[in-house]
């Protein structure tokens, strides 16, 4: 597979909380970070996601913002 994002961190599913509408899915990465993503429920489904399935956050952004209290 090849992809335009660079920005590619590859985990596994820590949880799967699904909605009516949406699904939360939370990974861990290898170093103990977690990404929370909202995704639809069914691309969610599609997916055949649960936890410990190893999957990779694709995060692609044209701004990323910088705040300050």
């Amino acid at each position: 597979m090849k992809i335009s994002a660079r920005n590619i961190l590859k985990g596994k599913v820590k949880s799967v909380k699904p909605g009516v509408v949406n699904t939360e899915v939370v990974i861990e990465l290898s170093g103990g970070e977690i990404v929370t993503s909202i995704i639809t429920k069914e691309s969610a489904e599609g997916l055949s996601l649960a936890p410990g399935k190893d999957v990779y956050a694709v995060i692609k952004a044209s701004n990323v913002m910088i705040a300050i209290d």
